[in-house]
């Protein structure tokens, strides 16, 4: 009974972590346009459809014995065409996704090792302190992992609380009443990407022995976590920083750095305590390691599950460089392409996470818990709602949804 409460709540935290990321940071930036309470809605409406998938790809994951992943359930269920498409987005979303860590990582441990030994770390060799570290525990499984996730969740948790204990004494009530219905569109492809965790249900799956109540648990309190967490942060930023003036979340959207940068250094000139720069760095990099260990945990399963790579000394491995190579590469040489591939994640998390999972539900053998009217509709429901996401981002990559926030970029 310990052992599997303490599985459940590695599990709920693995899910939380994972969705806790350095995209958290850039939801302001995003809703701030459209105002607090436009913001709460889709933060609420997001994690209900990504509630939905995530439950559909749960069955899809308990319908078949063993260890699988997304490529052998694919194959299984809507057959090699559909695994081709899914190896090729799956890879875009999940290489890009590390990749971005690694790149938002690389400044804080640069500035972290000159804190502590005056050496200034070369720009070439700044990502290889958190892939040398962090890969030693993907490289010895799930369970490593997953307590080194408790201890980056507590860091997390305690920074943001610092944050959040220092922030409301400068909210600014008037600034959440603003409110744009039109210019909140522009944050739903982030939104969306923010409740990613959905990538890590096949490795807890079989770390949770394909427990579906232990599994049900774990992902309805691990993703209300983040809801919470993203509704306070929403209060706590959209109250505090002005959408508009010297430090501003247009002067952060119009920078167009990473996630981390802007909004951090706004807040530290905010709030006019030099201190917090620390809190917030220390915050920001839990952020990005609770993801990137979840995200790294996905992609090495999904490795291994693909290329059918055995699980001795040597495969693991091979698992963990093919995981951080190929990232690492683009990260040095190719930065601009993993950039423009993370501005289509919205459309990969539609893709992988929401419309797949959905049509091998449809395609499962009966019985199952989807084979009935309610079932189907929610099935199609996850289809049209991923197909209007897909069409969000597309209007946004085209600069159209750029046009709804003009006013706030003059």
């Amino acid at each position: 009974m310990l052992i599997r409460t303490n599985k459940l709540i590695g599990s709920i935290l693995l899910i939380s972590g994972t969705t806790i990321g350095a995209g958290m940071l850039a939801l302001p930036v995003l809703t701030g346009f459209g105002g607090f309470f436009p913001s709460i809605f889709q933060l609420f409406f997001c994690w209900i459809f990504m509630l939905g998938a995530s439950f559909l790809y749960l069955e899809v994951n308990l319908s078949f014995k063993g260890e699988k992943n997304l490529l052998s359930l694919t194959e299984k269920t809507l057959g090699k065409r559909a695994k081709i498409i899914a190896w090729i987005a799956y890879l875009l979303l999940l290489y890009s996704l590390t990749a971005a860590y690694i790149a938002g990582s690389a400044s804080l441990f640069s500035k972290a090792i000159f804190s502590l030994t005056g050496y200034d770390l070369p720009n070439f060799a700044a990502p290889f302190p958190m892939i040398i570290l962090f890969g030693i525990f993907i490289y010895l499984g799930s369970k490593s992992a997953d307590y080194l996730n408790r201890i980056l969740m507590f860091g997390l948790i305690v920074t943001y609380f610092i944050l959040a204990f220092i922030m409301p004494q400068h909210i600014d009530f008037n600034l959440l009443i603003h409110f744009d219905i039109k210019a909140s569109f522009l944050a739903v492809p982030v939104i969306i990407t923010s409740y990613g965790y959905n990538i890590i249900l096949p490795t807890l799956t079989t770390y949770m022995n394909h427990n579906r109540k232990q599994l049900s648990i774990a992902i309805i309190v691990g993703s209300i976590i983040p809801l919470l967490i993203y509704i306070l942060w929403e209060f706590l930023t959209l109250g505090v920083v002005p959408l508009t003036g010297q430090y501003s979340l247009q002067i952060a959207y119009l920078r167009g750095e990473s996630s981390t940068g802007p909004l951090l250094f706004i807040l530290k000139n905010a709030l006019n305590k030099p201190w917090i720069s620390s809190v917030a760095s220390l915050f920001s990099f839990c952020a990005i390691i609770t993801s990137f260990i979840g995200v790294s945990l996905s992609l090495a399963d999904f490795l291994r599950d693909g290329l059918k790579i055995k699980k001795t000394h040597r495969g693991r491995l091979i698992a963990v460089l093919l995981t951080y190579v190929p990232p690492l590469i683009f990260v040095l040489y190719f930065q601009r392409g993993f950039i423009l591939a993370l501005q289509y994640a919205a459309i990969f998390v539609a893709i992988i996470l929401c419309i797949y999972p959905a049509l091998m539900a449809l395609k499962l053998p009966k019985p199952n818990v989807y084979n009935n009217f309610w079932g189907r509709v929610l099935i199609y429901v996850v289809l049209v709602i991923s197909a209007y996401i897909i069409g969000m981002e597309i209007f946004d990559e085209l600069g159209l949804l750029k046009t709804f926030i003009k006013t706030y970029l003059q």
